[in-house]
């Protein structure tokens, strides 16, 4: 999983039958250097004139035969480390570097080339899992909620993932499910960091922790019109791309950005039909402090997901094996209330090694 975020690649081992038995392995993130994330950065630029899925652009091809590349050695890389052999691995999902998605134009592109990864690790390789969703009127996104469920030992309870995107699944007292993405997660905090320090993040919200928030851009933030929109539904990395905090120092617009996501992923409660018992929250934002002091004076009963022994940094790509095995399977990937899809839907597309 890269997912939408520009720090790496996270892998997870799991054995699962794709529904109720989940035994979670080792885990690891393998971080881009500045040269993968300045052509991943360009790629996102580029990007943003697609308009066929299939198309590729400016250097958009180059990018995605280097970005499989890296996926391939650290699939090799993670199998020396851990003693794993191709025999023991039944099947890889792959998510690839999503660069553009606009569900309302049926739109969503992930770099990455599923037949070449299965064929340079002889794994059998599940790929491409929003295409099916998006093609039936879905969103595409989030596809995590069913895992969530799996996991669940609270009911009801919310999982949420801050990545470069945030996005929650509510799961009711019955099971029931409803998913969406929130707003904001690292995204807007990455990007403004990137333009005035030259690095990745704020690490650990020092830099977020040091400003004070706006509450007059914080206001205005909140006004758009997304934050209005009904539920299942979902956003880009750069939906929010037009806010603009130029007047405030890099301080005080760092301190309101993480009050951004902290409270739009509290303004999310709204949709839910039972108050949680238990905010989960998962995904790189959970190390931002200012991000996490923000929802604890929101919310009531919000945890990191290693504090529940779970793994907030691989819960991502622990799904997408899960949604692999789904996909095997013929279980479905989205549902109404996750994606808004008017059914179930399968997905995932099948690459055997050549």
């Amino acid at each position: 999983m890269s997912g939408t975020s520009l720090d790496g690649i996270d892998v997870a081992l799991l054995e699962t039958d794709g529904e109720k038995y989940v035994k979670r392995g080792p885990s690891a993130t393998y971080q881009y250097d500045e040269h993968q994330q300045a052509m991943l950065r360009q790629a996102l630029v580029e990007a943003a004139i697609i308009t066929r899925r299939e198309q590729r652009p400016a250097s958009l091809a180059t990018v995605e035969r280097a970005l499989t590349e890296w996926h391939a050695k650290v699939v090799e890389s993670f199998s020396e480390q851990h003693g794993l052999s191709d025999s023991n691995i039944d099947v890889i999902g792959f998510h690839g570097q999503t660069v553009l998605h606009k569900p309302e134009q049926g739109l969503t592109v992930q770099l990455g080339l599923g037949q070449a990864l299965a064929n340079a690790t002889k794994i059998p390789v599940v790929y491409d899992m929003r295409a099916a969703d998006i093609a039936a009127g879905g969103q595409g996104a989030p596809l995590v909620p069913i895992y969530h469920a799996a996991l669940a030992s609270t009911r009801p309870c919310a999982f949420v993932n801050i990545g470069g995107v945030g996005n929650v699944t509510f799961i009711g007292s019955k099971g029931e499910l409803l998913a969406f993405d929130t707003g904001p997660g690292n995204a807007l905090i990455n990007d403004l960091m990137m333009k005035h320090k030259g690095v990745a993040y704020d690490e650990g919200g020092k830099i977020c922790l040091a400003g004070k928030i706006l509450h007059s851009h914080l206001a205005e933030a909140l006004a758009h019109p997304y934050f209005q929109e009904k539920p299942p539904k979902s956003l880009d990395r750069n939906s929010f791309a037009k806010l603009n905090f130029s007047d405030l120092s890099l301080e005080d617009a760092a301190a309101t950005l993480a009050a951004f996501t902290a409270h739009s992923i509290a303004a999310s409660a709204k949709w839910f039909t039972q108050k949680p018992q238990q905010w989960v929250i998962c995904g790189g934002g959970r190390y931002n402090a200012a991000i996490m002091q923000g929802l604890g004076a929101l919310l009531p009963n919000v945890t990191s997901a290693d504090a529940l022994g779970l793994n907030g940094d691989s819960m991502e790509a622990e799904a997408w094996a899960y949604l692999a095995v789904r996909s095997l399977k013929g279980l479905p990937l989205s549902f109404p209330t996750t994606t808004g899809v008017s059914k179930p839907m399968k997905g995932g597309v099948l690459a055997k090694p050549a």
